[in-house]
């Protein structure tokens, strides 16, 4: 019986549900590297960090405010659709469909009061600098992307990503040179035959 406070049109979603739900779309978000490169590089412009905080409200008042049945076709196309807008890209590594596939799941739990994904990722939120480190690496792989030599080697980035999105690219060394990305990290790859390879 309790109202979503998220006025107008009141979707079927309990005010409790709702929070977790935001809080759910931030913690996603925040572990998505394509979207937080776009923002560290400001894909987006000067506003690139508010246009991602609107996107995940868009997200959570579409989930909150349209009743149903959320398809993952529709939530794919919208998510696309506000990537191209707020920050002239098209992230072609399939994490948007990740991505959606996480919230429909989310969304799914939270309408059950059921937030056990949620804790998951609040509890691994800790993993963070996995992602950070995975946004040098990408963001130095986008700074020598303005010579095309070096366009085989993110298209390369990205096949290993999808195919390996457990991995995604943190745990792979870059051949690449580095390079100083916007904050002025430079990410040195391990020399080859390094402690990586006999790691178990």
């Amino acid at each position: 019986m309790a109202a979503s406070n998220s006025g107008g049109g009141g979707g079927p979603i309990s005010a409790q549900a709702a929070a977790a739900l935001g809080e759910g779309i931030k913690l996603v978000f925040g572990r998505w590297t394509a979207l937080q490169m776009a923002v560290e590089n400001q894909w987006g412009g000067r506003d690139s960090r508010v246009k991602a905080d609107q996107f995940g409200e868009s997200i959570h008042s579409w989930f909150c405010r349209s009743r149903g049945p959320h398809y993952f076709e529709d939530l794919v196309d919208m998510m696309y659709e506000n990537i191209s807008d707020s920050f002239n890209a098209d992230f072609e590594d399939n994490s948007v469909e990740e991505v959606a596939e996480q919230l429909l799941i989310i969304h799914e739990e939270c309408m059950q009061s059921n937030y056990s994904s949620i804790e998951r990722l609040r509890n691994s939120h800790v993993q963070g600098n996995a992602v950070s480190q995975s946004r040098q690496i990408a963001a130095d792989d986008d700074d020598s992307d303005s010579s095309d030599d070096d366009d085989d080697d993110a298209s390369m980035v990205e096949d290993e990503a999808a195919a390996a999105p457990e991995e995604m690219v943190v745990d792979r060394p870059r051949p690449s040179k580095p390079v100083p990305d916007a904050d002025g990290w430079t990410v040195v790859p391990p020399k080859h035959g390094g402690r990586s390879r006999g790691k178990n």
